[in-house]
């Protein structure tokens, strides 16, 4: 089966099919057969017509498809390498003639995208992986009228990117919020699948805040409006007329649409733009954790009535979460006021504030809320918030054969203490753990002996989590003690 992957609706020529709406026919009795019928019994009462109104996507692409704009950009790539030079190569003369091959010459590649014009003087957004490496942009409008475009900036982290053409008085999209967003509303997509300018695609949003992988920063749209290759950068338009996303990737199975297109949030995207032309980059903020995902075994191992939050598996302990007393085990359930129902939710809410700014904490800790304030900390570039991911214990009911780490080994993982996991078998095994994982915490408590560990585990209930080390990640893993 061929592996399922996301795939970016990158620009390219290829094959298009088209679909076609069938019809339905009503099949009923023949007409000697109903005049029995009606011989027969009494007519029924007739039932009441019901009328499906459909929406009319006119108004919407006529005050729109003047501002969606088609994007074609050259990058230089190199060729293929050059087949391998015949012969011996102990031939003494081997050497000297393969240096006569004529090497093989860079040849440009073409690549087509969409986007849409923000500003009447020529602004423009679309994605970064539509003009990332291009040497060469033009821009064509709907009036046929060509531009050569300028970079003013690219966020790779969002896939975003603006543009600047030399052009006045230009037709504008209205942006949207793309907070108001419901699952279930009509959307329409207008960009260039296949470099098929002007393409209308219609159908509704499927969800909302979707994380994937790569795109940490970005809550995603999902919509079934059909995106395909060369609809990338291209807006993504409510029944309001008002842009509420960006598309930018398809998840195919083929490399065309397949029911499942994600746009970016259009207040991702004007964030990012006002960063971009005011400071010429996009700073972040951080607050310096692990999070994961909170599974009902762990909300149960935490106390949790429900599933919720962002699990902080490992603190930075230089970062301002620890200034702030946020510690392993914590689960975030809010941030400045937003509840956080997935770990997903939790990079963009803290990436969206100013650095230097406080924020405000709800988090789950021993069994109660508790409210924290940290002042937000500043990303930098290389960092990308991260979501994961002597004496021995007696087996007994957690599966374990542990013993404290030496001095030598507390220095080498860099942690304060930890039980070294030498033996696996059990539940413990079942839920993943091996030899050679850290054991830092039980139920976010530190862990630094064998004693320690055997009485909490004595006093558990059915559920544990465990926070092992492995390398140099951290995770809570939920171990099902039965």
């Amino acid at each position: 089966m061929q592996r399922k992957r996301t795939i970016l609706a990158l620009a390219a020529a290829g094959l298009f099919a088209l679909g076609a709406w069938g019809g339905m026919q009503a099949a009923g009795l023949p007409a000697w057969s109903r005049a029995e019928a009606h011989a027969a019994s009494p007519a029924p009462a007739a039932a009441p017509m019901r009328t499906v109104q459909l929406p009319d996507f006119t108004p919407i692409v006529n005050a729109n498809k003047a501002a969606v704009v088609n994007i074609t950009v050259v990058e230089n790539q190199q060729a293929a390498a050059s087949p391998q030079f015949p012969g011996n190569p102990n031939d003494p003369f081997w050497q000297f003639f393969r240096h006569f091959q004529i090497p093989q010459p860079q040849t440009p590649e073409r690549g087509l995208g969409s986007g849409f014009i923000v500003s009447p003087d020529g602004v423009i957004l679309t994605n970064a992986h539509v003009v990332d490496h291009s040497h060469d942009i033009t821009v064509k409008l709907s009036d046929r009228r060509e531009f050569k475009a300028k970079v003013i900036g690219i966020d790779k982290l969002t896939d975003i990117a603006v543009l600047k053409i030399d052009a006045h008085n230009l037709p504008t999209v209205k942006l949207g919020d793309s907070k108001d967003v419901q699952v279930g509303q009509w959307v329409i997509a207008i960009g260039s699948p296949y470099g098929f300018e002007n393409t209308v695609t219609a159908g509704i949003v499927s969800a909302t805040s979707r994380a994937l992988p790569d795109g940490t920063y970005v809550p995603f749209i999902q919509t079934d409006a059909p995106v395909n290759p060369g609809n990338s950068g291209g807006p993504l338009i409510n029944m309001d007329g008002q842009v509420i996303g960006i598309n930018s990737q398809i998840y195919s199975q083929t490399g065309g649409f397949q029911g499942l297109s994600f746009a970016i949030p259009i207040d991702v995207a004007k964030n990012v733009e006002q960063q971009i032309l005011a400071h010429g980059k996009v700073e972040r903020g951080r607050i310096g954790v692990t999070i994961q995902e909170v599974t009902q075994p762990l909300a149960q191992s935490f106390g949790l009535k429900q599933p919720a939050g962002a699990l902080v598996s490992s603190v930075d302990p230089n970062g301002p979460a620890a200034k702030a007393g946020i510690q392993s085990g914590d689960v975030i359930l809010a941030f400045n006021g937003t509840k956080v129902e997935t770990s997903a939710q939790l990079p963009p809410l803290v990436a969206a504030v100013k650095p230097g700014a406080d924020a405000t904490l709800k988090i789950w800790r021993h069994g109660e809320e508790k409210d924290l304030t940290v002042k937000v900390g500043k990303l930098s570039s290389k960092e990308i918030a991260s979501i994961e991911g002597g004496n021995k214990a007696d087996q007994g009911r957690l599966g374990l054969a542990v013993r404290p780490l030496t001095p030598q080994e507390r220095q080498q993982a860099g942690v304060p203490s930890g039980l070294l996991v030498e033996q696996v078998g059990g539940p413990a095994a079942d839920a993943g753990i091996q030899q050679g994982d850290i054991v830092l915490a039980v139920n976010g408590t530190a862990v630094k002996s064998v004693a320690q560990l055997r009485a909490i585990i004595d006093k558990a209930g059915k559920h544990v989590a465990l926070l092992i080390q492995r390398d140099d990640a951290k995770i809570f893993v939920p171990v099902d003690l039965g």
